[in-house]
């Protein structure tokens, strides 16, 4: 078996070939100042708005978002996987490809090169599934069931829907020869192991659910019963390739659908996202028996600017939108936009769609609650707001809440919206004195939701933190990496220790990145979006690099390292706010000596990180 392709090599190949010379020759190219433009191939245009950049050596299109360097356009532009367009682009530069053995690389390269046996493996068996769909002598009722849902063979085909036939060990006849094999297929999941050391397939008499990841890889399954087995829908477990807090079922597909989205909807089912695409709605997504989470909100938002969560109008379908409600506020950067969509009583997006079709259900989807206002009525709910008691209950609720919004002009809008609603100044809102505000929960509970949830729960939690969260520092961590991808040397000018403490994506893109560059200075912004491609931050990489025009053309270096530096403060800040929020809340004669201290050495450092940021250079 072939090894893998030596990054030292990518990187040279990537510093040999030149884009605008590999794109002329599919794209007709016409130069606009420094830069060369066409109109884009990746989606219908009528005026030009890709570009291509051949001192930066990457292209980007301001109409659908597509971008990254020669290699990237390859593989898109002609529909080639990453080895043949490596060979593509490495034929036209005249060298050979080098393999190596998978040894001694990065730790998820070698995770991936451990990881190919399962993955193999689960596409085996969503091809025996589909087999069994269409071959089995009993494959008439899984059929029968599905095209009762209204879904066509097209759709099916579309989806991998497959079929589990009764019996205790189907697939482990014939999947499980050896015991190696065997082994391979309990690792999977698809193979459950008895106190007895008996083995049998995990899925048996059910309509079987591929589920894939963001590269379309096979991951795991979810089955529906068509029998009178318990639980009507049953998942995967989590295996070293699945991780169910992470996932979203879908989300391949409409990538796939959508050159650009627009927005992404969140809904409770396979059968929703699939009704859905029938209906020509190819955006929805479903979690696989979690809340959402903010991971989820995080790879969605990577990807589109708004998501549209779908909930049934019933009292459960309001818990979990408070849980939704609270994973997205950490996230509401500002371009951002959540929407909550409830259905009647008994409806769900797949009989909806059915019923009333697309449009009435897109036009449901445009007239979506936005997030302030089902935040304020769900905090409100019971209350008397026309009192003075009530406003300040109101207040008391919602802060919390507004409190874990990122900085930016959203999270003051929402304040001004609770000033109005309780009569009081902006001023006087900032003012007061909230409970301790906690982070927002990554909701990962082991099941669905449980209907029977005490009405206290739907409250902000309080969670254990012991590294400063970076909520707030989203923007700039991305700032400080779109100026890093216009001009990469700037990386030496800083340190990396002063972010260890601080968490959030961005961030640890941020770190990665200045690593990578401090490794290789010589990288160029074209070998950094080879580092990434394929991945949710390969994208968000290929965005920011397109954001020239806001780029300044002087001051580069200056802007970076102030933007570190105010980074770099967020630990200490969070402490510091941290300790004299205790504090305000602690009788001043009970605090003890030592806080007081720690309290007066926490001022002391912030003086003489101000002093050493203030002090002309």
């Amino acid at each position: 078996m072939a090894g893998r392709i030596p990054q030292a090599f990518l990187d040279d190949l990537l510093e040999r070939v030149d884009i605008v010379e590999v794109i002329d020759r599919r794209v007709k190219l016409r130069k606009s100042g420094k830069n060369y433009t066409a109109r884009c191939p990746f989606h219908e245009e009528k005026t030009p708005s890709f570009s291509v950049n051949p001192d930066k050596q990457f292209y980007y299109c301001f109409g659908c978002g597509a971008g990254g360097n020669a290699l990237g356009f390859l593989m898109d532009y002609e529909n080639l996987d990453f080895p043949r367009a490596v060979e593509a682009l490495a034929g036209s530069a005249g060298l050979e490809v080098p393999r190596e053995p998978g040894v001694g690389g990065q730790a998820n390269a070698e995770r991936e090169q451990s990881n190919k046996p399962l993955y193999a493996l689960m596409e085996q068996v969503a091809a025996y599934y589909r087999q069994q769909l269409r071959k089995h002598p009993q494959a008439g009722r899984a059929v029968s069931y599905l095209k009762q849902r209204g879904l066509t063979g097209e759709i099916a085909k579309q989806f991998d829907l497959g079929f589990a036939p009764p019996g205790w060990d189907n697939l482990l006849k014939a999947l499980g020869e050896t015991p190696a094999q065997q082994t391979l297929l309990k690792d999977s999941g698809m193979l459950v192991e008895n106190e007895a050391g008996k083995l049998y397939d995990r899925f048996r008499d059910r309509v079987v659910f591929p589920i894939r990841d963001q590269r379309g890889r096979v991951v795991a399954f979810g089955g529906r019963v068509l029998g009178d087995d318990k639980p009507k829908y049953l998942n995967s477990p989590e295996t070293g390739i699945f991780h169910k807090g992470r996932e979203l079922y879908g989300l391949f597909q409409a990538r796939q659908a959508n050159r650009k989205l627009e927005r992404l909807l969140v809904v409770e089912g396979y059968m929703d996202v699939i009704a859905l695409a029938q209906h020509g709605i190819s955006n929805a997504t479903a979690t696989l028996g979690t809340a959402t989470s903010k991971t989820h909100l995080e790879r969605i938002y990577r990807l589109c600017p708004e998501v549209v969560f779908c909930f049934d109008g019933d009292e459960a379908g309001r818990k979990a939108a408070v849980r939704a409600m609270e994973a997205a506020l950490p996230c509401m950067e500002d371009g951002r936009q959540a929407r909550f969509l409830f259905l009647p009583e008994g409806e769900d997006p797949d009989t909806m769609v059915r019923t009333g079709g697309a449009e009435h259900f897109q036009e449901l989807v445009r007239s979506a609650m936005p997030l302030e206002q089902f935040l304020f009525e769900s905090v409100g709910e019971g209350l008397d707001t026309s009192s003075m008691d009530g406003k300040a209950r109101l207040s008391k609720m919602a802060l919390p809440y507004l409190r874990q919004l990122p900085e930016g002009v959203y999270r003051q809008l929402m304040f001004q919206a609770l000033a109005q609603r309780t009569g009081l100044d902006l001023a006087s809102i900032m003012q007061l004195e909230p409970a301790p505000p906690p982070p927002a929960p990554d909701y990962q509970p082991a099941g669905p939701p449980d209907r029977g949830e005490p009405e206290s729960q739907l409250q902000p939690r309080q969670r254990e933190a012991s590294k400063p969260r970076a909520f707030g520092y989203s923007n700039m961590a991305q700032s400080a990496i779109a100026l890093l991808l216009h001009q990469p040397d700037i990386a030496r000018l800083v340190d990396l220790a002063p972010l260890a403490e601080l968490e959030g994506e961005d961030v640890a893109l941020l770190r990665e990145l200045l690593a990578l560059l401090q490794r290789r200075p010589e990288s160029n912004t074209a070998m950094l979006l080879g580092h990434w491609y394929g991945t949710p931050e390969g994208e968000l990489l290929s965005r920011l690099a397109g954001q020239e025009r806001l780029i300044p053309k002087e001051g580069i270096e200056q802007q970076f390292v102030d933007t570190m530096t105010v980074l770099a403060r967020a630990p200490h800040q969070s402490k510091l706010a941290a300790h004299v929020d205790k504090l305000k809340h602690t009788n001043y004669a009970e605090v003890s000596e030592l806080e007081k201290q720690r309290l007066r050495e926490l001022l002391q450092e912030k003086q003489q990180r101000d002093a050493k940021a203030n002090k002309p250079r």
